[in-house]
């Protein structure tokens, strides 16, 4: 039997990817086949890259949402008989892991889930994404009793689909004197704690209790052996570990507290395991249904000291171990005086963990998995139900932001390109700024993407500079950082309140959502003064951002709801029984008037700006899609209401603004036709057009700017590069709320 692997993977630091590797060589053993035999599809993170053994095949980038499918198909093709995947929300990308949906839904083998992290109470999406992968999967292994309980109560699996299998605990053995003896640890009374440092692991508990321990058994030494959790680095670097060191400063217990920051592997932490005298897992609260640490400390047959979340008041019931209530000090030190002081009980508490932690063996688990992938081979296979659109993320380019970059400066991003080269002579506008913000805070926000967190301050500080003091924008700037207007257009600025609204709905950080409020509150007085219909437009399209995080800002919504009623007077105005438009021509952005009435649906619910909103959508996608592709509205000569459509200087901005209309409507909708649409928009980059020639230029990594009746444009300014990668990015999300719906 040949079996594909879905997890983390060594030397990624991570507990899931040890288990990973521990089930994959049991497994193979136990099977008499080699580990060549099997093979891995590890999940990277972040963008960081391992030196991965010969058994990973594969890698997915986390929040590369194409590694997924491409995965999906490799597995299919490879000749596996079934698919094992370790399941736990944080390793897969998207909102609450929904990139892993479509991988699953892809697979023409039945597959195995272990669950790792099973909540009691879920988000929405946790619990319909985790539903879905249940619904999908042939058989799901937890590691606890409460798991099962959890699974049948909360998420309506049925009993007969579950497999109780403890957590494996590898066969290493060392002589509890000789380790001591080697760590140096011979006069000393060992307490340890293993495991990634954040904040829910509760070791300030334990330094607490130390002073009334060390009172009555000076020769105390409590080790925290770990290093910070990735994702609590990442976010907030090593503030809970200075925290515990100024704390064991405080509580003047600094000589019985040992701080190793190391990530070690199994056989060094099995060492430790093996010196101490008592293990402490002191997590904050109950919600944690295995803990893998915990197991092996069983496993060696530690004194184990715990309080009491759920893996840890199953492990250790009957007496084979000692609990303390969750931030109890108090009670710990109790316990530890206790126990420090009775040789016998503790020699008690290690015999009946070691006793128990024989049947955690993995050799005892790994028999288990193999017993039931068997049985799984003998039921008959259930032909899946395919939950698929149009939109195939593989048809995609690869995500790059190589010519943004290429066109950014430390000023702001250059408008224009010479082919893929930057114009400077042309200098600065608001108007791509502004779309770059938007871009650069979608891509981190999807792909956590550094390079777009390292140009958000670049784009914002260039609007936070062109903007007035009456709250209006210049909108040019030279290449020597000269202002080459005193006002800028309107268009420009209802696109900066664009971005603006967008940031402050899905900022990264306090510094820049705070900027952009005051930028965006000082613009605000100017936003009924509008004039321009496309302006109005794009400025109710930032206000419904700012308002989905806002919504109790009743003055904003107030602004939005009469702008919203300009746009339907000037539809009415102009509406006749063939012509459902805004004015007498289609001319340029013609998507964003739609989009914008969209968004403002979303917000004040009134069947009018509704009706208007789909009927003119309707309307521009009847002009627009009548051949299967798109043929946007030339900007040569326009489509006057009565006249003849132009086709040349067709432009990428006008591609955007369908995906992005496309994209709402089915937001609001959920009608799964919206999407075929929108991908249809999108196919205009890269050749489903009038001229059937690809724009996106598969070497610079840049958009051209446009055709004319002579071809594609070949220069690559920012305006026409930020379209196709905003385009990209939505029709990427939209792939994602597809499967959120669809669960």
């Amino acid at each position: 039997m040949k079996i594909a692997y879905i997890g983390t993977y060594p030397p990624r630091e991570c507990g899931i990817g040890t288990f990973t590797q521990n089930l994959v060589n049991v497994m193979s053993d136990g099977e008499k086949t080699t580990i060549e035999d099997n093979y891995v599809v590890a999940i990277n993170d972040h963008n960081l890259t391992y030196p991965y053994p010969p058994e990973v095949n594969l890698t997915i980038e986390q929040e590369q949402q194409t590694d997924y499918l491409q995965a999906a198909n490799f597995i299919n093709l490879s000749g596996a008989d079934l698919c094992i995947l370790e399941h736990e929300f944080g390793i897969f990308g998207g909102q609450s892991g929904v990139y892993i949906l479509p991988l699953l839904h892809r697979l023409k083998i039945p597959f195995l889930v272990t669950l790792h992290t099973i909540l009691e109470a879920p988000s929405y999406n946790e619990k319909a994404i985790l539903k879905e992968i249940c619904k999908m999967a042939r058989q799901i292994v937890v590691m606890s009793h409460k798991a099962i309980e959890f699974l049948v109560d909360i998420y309506d699996v049925p009993k007969e689909k579950i497999a109780f299998i403890q957590h494996g605990v590898p066969d290493i053995h060392f002589n509890h004197d000789q380790a001591r003896k080697e760590f140096k640890l011979t006069d000393k009374k060992v307490l340890l704690t293993f495991g990634f440092l954040g904040r829910n692991k509760g070791i300030e508990t334990v330094v607490k209790s130390l002073p009334a321990v060390i009172a009555k058994h000076p020769n105390t030494l409590y080790i925290v052996l770990g290093k910070t959790h990735p994702n609590v680095l990442r976010h907030s670097g090593e503030e809970y570990r200075s925290y515990l060191q100024l704390l064991v400063k405080k509580m003047e217990v600094s000589d019985q507290v040992l701080f190793l920051n190391e990530y070690v592997d199994q056989s060094e932490l099995f060492k430790y395991l093996a010196a101490c005298d008592i293990y402490i897992t002191p997590y904050t609260n109950e919600a944690q249904i295995t803990s893998g640490t915990l197991s092996y400390a069983m496993g060696v047959g530690c004194a184990v000291i715990s309080t009491p979340y759920w893996h840890a008041a199953e492990l250790l019931a009957e007496n084979r171990g000692r609990l303390f209530d969750f931030n109890n000090s108090a009670q710990l030190s109790v316990i530890l005086d206790e126990l420090l002081t009775n040789p016998g009980e503790l020699k008690r508490l290690k015999k009946e963990a070691y006793d128990h932690g024989k049947q955690m063996s993995w050799p005892k688990t790994g028999s288990k998995y193999i017993e039931l992938t068997q049985k799984m081979m003998t039921e008959p296979s259930v032909v899946q139900e395919t939950k698929e659109t149009n939109i195939d993320p593989l048809l995609l380019p690869p995500f790059s932001l190589t010519h943004v970059k290429r066109l950014t400066d430390d000023t702001g991003i250059i408008q224009h390109a010479k082919f893929g080269i930057p114009n400077l002579k042309e200098g600065y506008c608001l108007d791509d700024n502004a779309r770059a913000l938007l871009m650069v805070l979608m891509a981190y926000q999807q792909k956590k993407d550094p390079v777009a967190l390292e140009f958000m301050p670049v784009y914002l500080s260039y609007i936070h500079y062109m903007q007035r003091k009456d709250g209006l924008f210049r909108n040019f700037l030279s290449f020597n950082r000269n202002f080459l207007d005193d006002v800028g257009s309107e268009d420009s600025f209802g696109r900066t309140i664009w971005a603006l609204g967008y940031l402050l709905g899905n900022t990264p950080n306090d510094a820049y959502y705070q900027t952009g409020k005051l930028i965006f509150f000082d613009a605000a007085p100017n936003f009924e003064k509008l004039k321009s219909i496309r302006s109005i437009a794009k400025t109710m399209i930032g206000i419904s951002y700012y308002l989905k995080s806002n919504p109790s800002d009743d003055s904003m919504t107030e602004r939005l709801r009469n702008l919203a009623h300009k746009l339907v007077k000037h539809y009415k105005d102009h509406r006749m029984s063939k012509w459902h438009w805004f004015e007498s021509l289609l001319a340029y952005d013609n998507g964003i008037l739609p989009l914008s009435l969209l968004h403002a649906t979303e917000i004040l619910h009134e069947e009018e700006i509704a009706n208007v909103a789909m009927e003119s959508m309707d309307f521009l996608t009847e002009v627009t899609m009548k051949d299967g592709y798109l043929s946007i509205i030339g900007n040569k000569e326009w489509y006057k209401k009565d006249g003849k459509r132009s086709v040349f200087a067709q432009q990428p901005i006008d591609a955007l603004a369908m995906v992005l209309m496309y994209h709402q409507a089915f937001s609001l909708t959920k009608n799964k036709e919206y999407l075929n649409k929108l991908f249809t928009a999108f196919m205009w980059f890269l050749g489903e057009n009038d001229l059937r020639m690809s724009l996106y230029d598969f070497e610079t990594k840049g958009c051209c700017d446009g055709f004319e009746s002579y071809g594609v444009n070949r220069n690559q300014g920012a305006e026409s590069s930020l379209a196709y990668l905003i385009s990209h990015l939505t029709v990427l999300k939209a792939y994602e709320e597809f499967y959120q719906t669809e669960v």
